[in-house]
């Protein structure tokens, strides 16, 4: 008797290894399987401007090399391109954080040889001209809580998240690219509204790999919500993968783009940085 339904990942005719240098860019689930990557002291670089969740903003993050506009709203300064972690009381503070981050993002664009792109979702905010005074601003990666009237909430279409991806990718094409959309539902959107969103998102990149030979999906999404269709895989919050998810979809992760090699090491790396981690009791 079968008791699930397993999404079939055919394995990557390239593959991952200690060699690669990874960049991660995205919702929180690129933050679950970034970690997961560096327990086992992979080469990654994981979300410089931090978690971004729509196509637009991750790829305009790709592109950016200077300062963006700020914004001062509750005592601290934002940029509307960065989450909040980066938000200062301090506007030098704030402009020193968000220039060390585009460093980063420029240095390991630069230096990557596998880049992993995870979109959360197609749903976005776009700050108005009348609104919060930042002009030309148009999709941001963060409201930072900003009044709602500052925002025109819509969502992408296929064809602008295609526009926004092909010139990336174009600029970059000695890289490997793997897609993938985020399993984490955004019931605020709506339970129907996060269908179209999530549906939007597995056509672009779908229309994307049919413009560029280099690209890869992998189908995270698909194996929480077909394989682990239970609550038990889901955090308290019944929204999050549970850790058991995230290793799950991990280990189908690494089944497909990494060699028995590259498997074997990362077991003994984990190994290692286990240890290094526990702390005597005395």
């Amino acid at each position: 008797m079968k008791l699930q339904t397993i999404v079939d990942i055919k394995p990557s005719d390239w593959q991952i290894g200690y060699e690669d240098k990874i960049l991660m860019l995205g919702s929180c689930f690129s933050d679950e399987i970034g970690a997961q990557m560096k327990q086992r002291r992979l080469s990654v670089t994981c979300n410089p401007f931090g978690t971004l969740y729509n196509p637009l903003s991750i790829a305009q993050a790709m592109q950016m090399t200077e300062l963006p506009e700020f914004v001062q709203h509750d005592g601290l300064w934002h940029s509307m391109a960065h989450h909040g972690s980066f938000s200062r009381a301090d506007r030098n503070e704030a402009e020193t954080a968000i220039r060390q981050s585009i460093e980063t993002m420029q240095q390991a664009i630069q230096e990557a040889t596998v880049v992993i792109i995870t979109f959360g979702t197609a749903w976005v905010y776009e700050m108005k001209d009348e609104g919060f005074p930042v002009t030309g601003c148009g999709v941001v990666g963060n409201c930072h809580k900003l009044p709602e009237s500052c925002f025109t909430r819509r969502r992408l279409t296929v064809e602008e998240i295609v526009a926004a991806w092909q010139p990336v990718i174009a600029q970059y094409p000695d890289k490997h690219w793997l897609f993938t959309v985020s399993p984490i539902r955004h019931i605020k959107d709506g339970l129907h509204e996060n269908q179209l969103s999530k549906a939007t998102l597995l056509l672009a990149i779908e229309e994307l790999k049919t413009h560029q030979s280099s690209i890869r999906y992998f189908p995270s999404y698909e194996i929480l919500l077909d394989e682990l269709r239970d609550y038990r895989f889901y955090a308290d919050d019944l929204v999050h993968p549970s850790g058991m998810a995230v290793n799950y979809i991990w280990e189908r992760f690494v089944t497909a783009f990494c060699s028995t090699q590259t498997q074997n090491e990362m077991v003994l790396q984990h190994k290692r940085w286990k240890q290094s981690q526990h702390i005597p009791l005395h």
